[in-house]
């Protein structure tokens, strides 16, 4: 920060020029669509995702074929220092996403889902600054404001022309680019090596609760169904419970990234759905039977014992006795459990699966102490996956904070009189 205030006091102390995007370059949303006709040309297609997912461009990462014209080919080219901007969305927050074009990309052209930004005056430095900028919070609260819609939100290449930016001298880009680069290589890293802890967990997940290769079978085993293995539940009796007030736990509390309870409502009788509610209790363990595939999957932890679940979920209370409710959830997880779910849903549009099979499902059934070695491995590894106030997730969550700290100092800018 103190290098990049010298240079500001060298080469602009008295501001930064702001300038038009229109200044700058030519908004270009033509694009190619999804198809292969017949008599076209095949070609690389560069898409809305591959913009969302990466921040620089090259040829490897085009993995979409398509066919165009000799005319959209001509005019929807991908050349190097291209910016490729997201303009429309469901929601405006994926509005203005950029990603920068590090090579000339021949036989290749873009989709008319994203929008081309080509500088008149080309160097290597601009395009990435200008593609940091996108993510400042200037301008993408600039950008929010001036999104249009009622169910997709966006922008024209008109209104995008119309955003202002800071342009501060060349020297000032290029250090500006280079802080910010390291921080987002740190970043690429840390999520590469969670990444790789995650394949890591799934693989001895895999192995330890299907008692094959490195678990062998230490002790004996039982394959018992969840109705064996897993106490009755009960709904709440409303009546009985008139002006009291219970956390609602329905289907979009459950956070699929980390299987944890990220938010509830507030409900009670006078509020309550119509139809019977349930109650959990600590350690119960819940699935979602509603579109079963997106795994919806949690413990449930003492802050919510005793509250109110949808029937959206089946409720798999572990029968201390014969089973660790820890362990159960760890064999929810499994590709095992989930192949027996696809298999066994029903409905085309809106699937779900029945409870009742929920609890036909098997699982090996070791001692109580065999279990409890299983799990102080899984642990370990969710732990280092998952949590988000000590594992890998907490780093990469400090690095974005403090990439986001810096990144909107840098580029805040004075500007000019």
């Amino acid at each position: 920060m103190n290098k990049i205030e010298q240079m500001i006091t060298e080469l602009c102390p008295s501001g930064v020029e702001f300038k038009k995007l229109e200044e700058l370059g030519e908004f270009e949303n033509i694009g190619v669509d999804k198809k292969i006709i017949a008599d076209q040309k095949s070609v690389m297609l560069l898409n809305f995702m591959d913009i969302m997912r990466n921040k620089h461009i090259t040829r490897d990462i085009l993995s979409m074929e398509v066919t165009a014209s000799d005319s959209k080919i001509e005019k929807c080219d991908i050349k190097k220092h291209d910016i490729f901007i997201t303009p429309t969305s469901e929601t405006r927050d994926e509005i203005g996403f950029t990603a920068v074009v590090d090579e000339d990309i021949p036989n290749a052209v873009y989709s008319y889902h994203i929008m081309r930004y080509r500088l008149y005056e080309k160097n290597n430095v601009t395009p990435y600054f200008i593609s940091y900028l996108f993510e400042s919070e200037d301008l993408r609260n600039k950008i929010f404001k001036a999104s249009k819609g009622l169910t997709r939100f966006g922008l024209s290449a008109k209104d995008f022309s119309k955003l202002e930016i800071p342009l501060p001298p060349l020297p000032i880009q290029r250090e500006i680019v280079n802080i910010l680069d390291k921080f987002t290589e740190l970043e690429a890293e840390l999520e590469a090596e969670l990444e790789a802890r995650r394949k890591q967990y799934e693989y001895y997940r895999s192995k330890l609760l299907t008692f094959n290769g490195l678990n062998g079978n230490r002790g004996g085993y039982k394959w018992l169904t969840m109705s064996e293995i897993c106490l009755k539940t009960e709904n709440i009796k409303w009546k009985e419970m008139s002006g009291l007030e219970f956390q609602y736990i329905d289907l979009s509390s459950v956070n699929r990234e980390n299987n944890q309870i990220t938010e509830t409502q507030i409900i009670s009788y006078e509020n309550a759905p119509s139809r019977a509610q349930q109650i959990v209790k600590t350690d119960d363990v819940i699935f979602g039977t509603t579109r079963p595939t997106l795994k919806r999957l949690c413990s449930i932890t003492s802050k919510y014992d005793n509250q109110i679940c949808s029937t959206g979920f089946c409720i798999l209370r572990a029968n201390k006795e014969v089973i660790l409710p820890r362990y159960l959830f760890f064999a929810l997880t499994t590709t095992d459990f989930y192949s027996y779910v696809e298999n066994n849903q029903e409905g085309a549009g809106y699937p779900s699966i029945a409870n009742s099979k929920v609890m036909k499902y098997k699982i090996p059934t070791p001692s109580l102490e065999e279990q409890n070695r299983i799990v102080a491995i899984l642990d370990r590894f969710d732990t280092l996956v998952n949590d988000i106030s000590t594992g890998l997730p907490a780093e990469i969550n400090m690095r974005r904070q403090q990439y986001e700290y810096y990144r909107n100092k840098l580029l805040t800018f004075k500007e000019t009189a």
